[in-house]
């Protein structure tokens, strides 16, 4: 547990750079960051953004969506799992592009403006070394302030179009607003940093949490939606098995 959970992808230094994955055909995928994933819902009426990356990652994003043959201008919803700046920092950015709402859950909006700060974590022992390491590797300016069109609070409904609907689950403990996002249709969740894949494929809760005690149950509501396809902020997406992996480490 005390490896390089959040170190970049091996032969890719930390910096500009990112892959685009396709997880669902046509439908779902990932902006694989060396740090802080974001994803991309494909929708008939228009796109839905997860998480942003680091500041500066928004022309990355935009050009891996227009290598789709698809159109900055119809991303319809940023959702935000959580306020940490490898999550929004390019929200702003984003959330100019056109007719984009911005959802966040309540509890970590106003960070997400810039009018607050997010508790600083409560770390265990082990995690203190790895804190101070990925730290290292990150921006010292903070994640530009973004605007929240929609505060979120548990089992509020986004509508993705084509008769798929994100559900809002609150999963508090590694911020106190930190949100995960499930699409009951497609068996698709977005875990932020609440549930994180080491680079052996482990499926643990997140570090760096701000109330540890709430995170084992957060992460056993994750486990009982029994998604098909599960999306971490850190670690590669479980596409296979996930409902049972999920399970089995939730059990632990």
């Amino acid at each position: 547990m005390g490896g390089p959970l959040w170190a970049p992808a091996p032969g890719r230094a930390y910096g500009p750079g990112m892959d685009l994955v396709e997880l669902l055909p046509e439908r779902l995928y990932q902006f694989a960051f060396p740090v802080g994933h974001a994803y991309l819902w494909r929708g008939p009426d228009g796109l839905t953004i997860v998480d942003t990356g680091l500041p500066g990652s928004a022309p990355l994003i935009a050009a891996a969506v227009e290598s789709l043959g698809l159109d900055r201008r119809d991303v319809r919803n940023l959702l935000l799992t959580h306020a940490h700046p490898d999550h929004t920092g390019a929200a702003a950015d984003i959330a100019a592009w056109g007719d984009v709402t911005v959802h966040a859950h309540a509890g970590d909006a106003e960070a997400v403006r810039g009018r607050a700060a997010v508790p600083p974590p409560v770390l265990d022992g082990w995690e203190r070394d790895l804190y101070e390491q990925v730290h290292a590797t990150l921006p010292d300016a903070p994640a530009p302030p973004a605007r929240v069109d929609r505060e979120l609070r548990d089992g509020d409904v986004v509508d993705l179009g084509g008769g798929v609907t994100a559900t809002a689950v609150e999963v508090p403990g590694h911020t106190p607003g930190s949100v995960a996002f499930h699409l009951p249709g497609p068996g698709v969740l977005f875990t932020g940093d609440t549930i994180a894949r080491t680079p052996d494929g482990a499926v643990i809760p997140g570090v760096f949490n701000a109330d540890p005690g709430r995170v084992a149950e957060s992460f056993r509501r994750q486990a009982a939606l029994r998604p098909a396809t599960v999306c971490f902020g850190h670690g590669a997406p479980l596409t296979d098995q996930a409902a049972r992996l999920l399970t089995d480490a939730a059990s632990r």
